[in-house]
């Protein structure tokens, strides 16, 4: 299974400079690389193919004045800036002809230098290494420090340099990792949860323990509406507005940042303790169109279902989820009948068949885990799910100390 680690750069003044110098030619060798298929659609003809791109705007854009300067930095990041292009467009009419999954994908649009995030990769043929010190050396940049929260438990073949919005520097490294190690690493056991997702409480566990939101959006709030005041108020185009809007995304980092550390936290001991996991298949999108999308976007459901997903595949769990019509809480966990559907504000009820009194969240987790349980038996054994694309995000690892990323 591939996971994607990344770590905290520190650049320095000149490597900060010529990071920017490979940001923006890369970007540049994208947009000409889609205005040139553009400009061929315009005039009805066929696509130009990724070696007459490669020819035309790398190798013989250098010789002439306007773009002597894509020289200054590895011809490596010109040609993986090529290949996003191809990329983009290959899962642009992927999704146009419906072989691709989820939301429709547009076609590729023009990069801006005030984008929130930068990126160009390095391959082997780049002849990046890492120095014994404990640097990142990069073609034409220089060993770039790096603060490393873990080891890296394979040679990885690819690294990709990236500037957030809040002018932070990471280094992305794609590693395919262990079976064997991960099956030592988390051995089986017997145990099975059903997890009912909520606001109250971030998570509420079929055993009845409750796990209380944290709300870091929340807590966060009167800060953020701080610096971001301030900015409206700063002069485009100013020093000053610069100074404020990377204040705003640091805030907004720090927030994210947190989410994330608690997502992995928690995901992680699920996935130790449990070895077949039920969850409700969540409207969040729909959710997040209500009166309570704040609420919605700050517990961050989807990303720690997403880690759930990859972590059970990567340690051999079994993740199931139900579907979102489930009527879970609206059924008695103890004799089954269902009582009909009941408001927010309605945090316990008594069934009117068998006179139990349920915890709303407790009832629906129970529920859940019945309902998983079923769908289990259903197909057979639990098996080993299938691979999971790598993510960024995945190993946690933004310069947190190694026993806060929990992977």
């Amino acid at each position: 299974m591939q996971l994607r680690y990344a770590f905290r750069l520190y650049p320095d003044s000149g490597q900060r400079t010529a990071l920017a110098k490979a940001f923006g030619c890369a970007r540049v060798v994208f947009n000409d690389a889609v205005r040139a298929r553009e400009d061929a659609r315009t005039a009805g003809q066929a696509f130009p193919a990724a070696g007459v791109l490669s020819r035309k705007l790398i190798t013989e854009a250098k010789q002439t004045d306007a773009r002597a300067w894509l020289g200054e930095v590895s011809s490596v990041v010109l040609q993986q800036s090529l290949r996003d292009a191809e990329a983009a467009y290959k899962n642009f009419f992927a999704s146009l002809r419906g072989e691709r999954r989820g939301t429709k994908t547009g076609a590729p649009r023009f990069k801006s230098r005030k984008d929130d995030r930068q990126s160009i990769r390095f391959t082997a043929n780049a002849r990046w290494s890492i120095t014994g010190s404990g640097r990142l050396n990069l073609a034409k940049i220089g060993a770039v420090k790096v603060t490393w929260s873990r080891t890296l438990p394979a040679q990885p073949s690819s690294v990709t340099v990236i500037k957030d919005a809040a002018g932070r520097y990471f280094a992305s490294f794609v590693i395919d990792t262990d079976p064997a190690a991960d099956a030592a690493r988390m051995p089986g056991t017997d145990h099975t949860i059903g997890i009912d997702l909520g606001l109250t409480h971030f998570a509420v566990l079929s055993d009845g323990t409750k796990i209380d939101s944290p709300r870091f959006l929340r807590r966060a709030e009167k800060k953020l509406k701080r610096a971001q005041r301030e900015l409206s108020r700063k002069q485009k185009g100013s020093r000053n507005r610069e100074k404020a809007r990377l204040k705003v995304a640091r805030a907004h980092a720090k927030v994210a940042d947190a989410r994330h550390e608690f997502h992995h936290r928690l995901s992680t001991q699920l996935i130790r303790d449990n070895q077949a996991i039920g969850v409700e298949d969540l409207a969040v999108n729909g959710l997040a169109r209500t009166r309570l999308a704040k609420s919605v976007h700050d517990a961050g459901w989807s990303g720690f279902v997403y880690m759930l997903e990859y972590k059970a595949a990567r340690y051999g769990r079994t993740l199931v989820k139900i579907g979102r019509f489930e009527p879970t809480s609206q059924t008695c966990s103890a004799c089954g009948t269902k009582d009909g559907p009941k408001p927010l504000n309605v945090r316990e009820w008594t069934c009117t068949a068998c006179g139990t009194l349920h915890d709303r969240d407790h009832n629906a987790a129970i529920n859940v885990k019945k309902a998983a349980g079923l769908a289990v038996s259903a197909c057979g054994a639990p098996g080993r799910p299938g691979l999971v694309p790598a993510r960024r995000e995945e190993t946690g690892s933004r310069g947190f100390p190694p026993e806060t990323c929990a992977a």
